[in-house]
């Protein structure tokens, strides 16, 4: 007999069945009364309750992995107000712990994040903390769907590169076959080499790494980038004007998609207009005229980030805002300069409920201004001759930018730290499990 998910018999619409159905999972809870008990299974998509008879009931425990057979029947005090009573129950999965390392069947798992984290596939079965990684699939998924809707291809670039994208000392080092290698910052150079490839569009959802010395709640040393890169534009207006529309499609997505989800956070996603756009020195006034905020030069700190999204919610209502026209000095070597403000690039960050979740911008296009930039940077051109042939051929006007994955689902659920929305993260402190 196939199995059936739990999600699958809400399908049913509260009609009886004499029909035998099979459901997998795990024991969630067990109450006993008299001769019968009442057994919460759990599967990837929902809660069921068992009722059980007394012989069948004898062994289980909590977190045993079972199969059950029975007929689906109405009752309102019921999870959803349907239960299964069981006919055939068998264990598949035995459970030889002592006792459980922290509670996961009362809603909320009460254990500290750290403790949480070190017992990883336990807390994970927890529904509410895996909902953020459903949350997770959707937002990749709707990346996926609506780029591919605006030609773009999909690409895989390496991870293990020569030289850093970004420079800095922020790059872990591979020892690669008595060579030494680094772990990719970002697929940038790929992406624009590609770009210059003919691919014109391109896109990439794969790992970066970054060597902060940060162990903070907004810090991963290993993160999931979801990067873009788009040739023949005119300035950067066009990829502040294709991220905003890919947030209009995701909220939308994400309101058919993981409604449940949603719901265990008690999150409404606010209808995306347009997003205001503002000049990074004009933000800076702003905090000091507003809020009495200093800004370090070339920037905004994190207070910084936070008032400032306050102020743009009370003013224009929205969760996000485009920081546009930051200093060359403060960008990577690669971005173009502004034309019409000296010393300014082209280049933006997204700041969604005062947290940085995109960095983008236009590329400088033009090989020998390239070359230029390389040297005012201190970098050796020819040290990046992989990059730069492209260049010499004909490279478009381009640019693109990155949404990080784990900040993005942070606060699209108001999580505290970011460790919550990365299945398996590393930090400072964690290399395992």
């Amino acid at each position: 007999m196939e199995r059936v998910y739990v999600k699958e018999i809400d399908f049913l619409n509260g009609k009886k069945t004499t029909d035998r159905i099979l459901v997998k999972g795990w024991i969630h809870k067990i109450y006993d009364v008299g001769q019968i008990s009442f057994i919460q299974l759990r599967d990837k998509t929902g809660i069921l309750q068992l009722v059980v008879d007394k012989k069948l009931r004898e062994g289980l425990r909590i977190e045993m992995a079972i199969e059950a057979m029975g007929e689906v029947a109405l009752n309102q005090k019921a999870p959803k107000g349907i239960e299964l009573h069981v006919k055939e129950l068998k264990v598949i999965g035995k459970a030889y712990y002592d006792v459980l390392p922290f509670s996961i069947n009362n809603g909320e798992v009460k254990a500290h994040l750290e403790t949480q984290l070190n017992h990883r596939s336990i807390s994970l079965r927890s529904p509410k903390i895996r909902a953020p990684f459903k949350v997770q699939e959707e937002i990749v998924e709707a990346f996926s769907v609506f780029l591919k809707s605006q030609g773009f291809s999909e690409i895989h670039t390496p991870k293990i590169i020569a030289s850093g994208t970004e420079g800095g000392s922020e790059m872990f080092t591979v020892n690669y076959f008595e060579t030494r290698a680094f772990l990719a910052q970002s697929p940038q150079f790929y992406k624009q080499m590609m770009v210059g490839a003919g691919f014109e569009r391109v896109f990439e959802v794969g790992h970066a790494y970054r060597a902060e010395l940060h162990n903070t709640w907004r810090h991963l040393n290993e993160y999931v980038s979801l990067d873009v890169e788009m040739g023949f534009i005119e300035s950067e207006d066009a990829l502040m004007d294709l991220e905003e529309a890919f947030i209009k499609f995701l909220f939308q997505h994400l309101e058919k998609t993981c409604k449940e989800e949603l719901k265990l956070y008690g999150v409404e996603l606010n209808i995306i207009n347009k997003i205001p756009r503002i000049p990074l020195l004009e933000a800076q006034k702003l905090l000091l005229d507003e809020c009495g905020k200093k800004s370090p030069v070339g920037n905004i700190d994190a207070e910084g980030e936070v008032l400032l999204s306050k102020y743009i919610k009370e003013k224009y209502d929205s969760d996000f805002v485009f920081l546009t026209k930051y200093p060359a000095s403060k960008r990577p070597v690669y971005t173009m300069a502004d034309g019409d403000l000296e010393g300014m690039t082209k280049s933006f960050d997204l700041i969604y409920k005062g947290l940085e979740v995109t960095t983008g911008g236009q590329r400088i296009h033009d090989y020998e201004e390239l070359k230029e930039n390389m040297i005012k940077f201190g970098l050796r051109p020819e040290d990046f001759d992989f990059y730069l042939e492209g260049f010499k051929y004909g490279m478009p006007p381009h640019g693109g930018f990155a949404i990080g994955l784990e900040r993005i689902t942070m606060k699209i659920l108001n999580l505290d730290n970011i460790r919550q929305a990365s299945l398996l993260p590393r930090d400072l402190k964690r290399i395992t499990p």
